[in-house]
């Protein structure tokens, strides 16, 4: 008896023991950064936007690779890919499509020369789909001097600011209090409650959801009582983690997750002024300012962005410095900015940019560009879509 009883719980727990490594493996895959695609699962790739812009951002990318130190890598998941490689593979992209092939002679350009990988995608079931997003360089009317209407500042970088890297020689950013102890800098409330950056601001807003939205845009034009036209660009952060004051408002049942998006957040706040402060105040997180010595914004890794190709990534997690491809939905904007619809969207875009929102490997921004039509479209994608690389075969 004792025999057939050990037999009997013995095949379960080895069956039990197979089934967790199983699901163990599968896991680690499923949630790896890149998923290698076999040349037999490679899609067709399209492409609906124009090619002088396709042109333009693989040119600023190749740009960006010359400066970098040749040695210096970029992480394909488990392989490193030095920037050498990458300008060969950046180059060569841009010899092809100089010579205007049509979509067929592109394709098989690719599956030829590149090898693809697939972003991993959001941590759920199913194929690895991506959160698209989009963002934009907004403009607002503002002035130099802070006088009705123009009462609320953006601000230059504080001198208390301070960067400091631990002995792993991580960074992080604080300030110093009055005992000299590093402590983490002032939160969005702290700042704007208590005045606590009085003498550095460098311009005012009419609307304090304008400058939040400029915080979160992280550039923009300002156009003063003048008729000048002033862009700002980012300078720092106070260090802080974003919080999504969209995500408050589905959480708090004020909104639906579908209806969210700048326009319905404007309107709320504007409808129910005494809930501003409390809302605006939910993300702790605050941006620093300079004015921009270009026309075009810059995204993190310095690169003039290209409107409708350049896209911010986590690039912690999914390389930069290689060029992608987005499969997702659009919208359709009228001339006065107004959405009559909804198409696919399929293009080759590059990872030039990333954002305090942009986290992990399900997240992709892309970059509208500046004006109405790029705010309307920027505020309400919200969509899933897939992320490939690309990067030159023989690495």
């Amino acid at each position: 008896m004792r025999t057939v009883l050990r037999i009997r719980f013995l095949i379960p727990t080895g069956f039990l023991l197979l089934l967790v490594f199983a699901c163990s493996l599968l896991y680690l895959y499923r949630y790896q950064p890149l998923h290698l695609i076999p040349p037999k699962s490679v899609p067709f790739f399209t492409d609906d936007f124009d090619r002088n812009s396709l042109i333009l951002a693989a040119e600023r990318q190749q740009r960006y690779l010359l400066r970098q130190p040749p040695e210096k890598t970029v992480q394909f998941g488990q392989k490193a890919i030095s920037c050498r490689w990458l300008l060969v593979s950046m180059t060569e992209l841009l010899d092809k499509l100089r010579q205007s092939p049509d979509i067929w002679e592109f394709n098989e350009f690719l599956r030829k020369n590149y090898t693809i990988f697939q972003a991993g995608g959001r941590k759920r079931p199913g194929p690895p789909t991506m959160l698209v997003t989009g963002y934009y360089e907004p403009l607002f009317a503002g002035s130099l001097i802070g006088k009705p209407p123009f009462v609320y500042p953006i601000y230059s970088t504080p001198p208390s600011l301070m960067v400091r890297k631990n002995g792993d020689g991580i960074s992080s950013i604080g300030r110093y209090d009055r005992v000299n102890n590093f402590v983490p800098f002032w939160s969005r409330e702290q700042i704007e409650n208590q005045n606590l950056l009085r003498g550095h601001e460098l311009a005012y807003l009419a609307d304090p959801f304008d400058a939040y939205l400029l915080h979160v845009q992280g550039s923009g034009k300002i156009l003063l009582p003048d008729g000048s036209l002033r862009t700002v660009r980012f300078a720092g952060s106070n260090g802080l983690e974003y919080n999504s004051i969209g995500k408050l408002l589905v959480d708090e049942g004020i909104m639906d997750l579908e209806d969210v998006d700048i326009e319905a957040i404007r309107q709320y706040l504007a409808q129910n002024p005494e809930q501003q402060k409390r809302i605006l105040h939910h993300n702790p997180r605050f941006i620093f300012f300079g004015w921009g010595n270009s026309e075009n914004p810059v995204g993190s890794n310095g690169i003039e962005l290209t409107p409708g190709r350049s896209v911010a990534v986590d690039q912690n997690l999914l390389p930069a410095g290689t060029f992608a491809f987005l499969s997702s939905s659009r919208p359709l904007i009228d001339v006065n900015g107004k959405i009559i619809g909804w198409t696919g969207l399929n293009r080759f875009v590059f990872p030039q940019d990333s954002g305090a929102a942009i986290k992990g490997t399900g997240r992709v921004d892309l970059f509208w560009g500046s004006g109405p039509q790029a705010g309307a479209a920027a505020g309400t994608m919200k969509h899933r879509g897939k992320l490939y690389f690309f990067v030159k075969k023989g690495f």
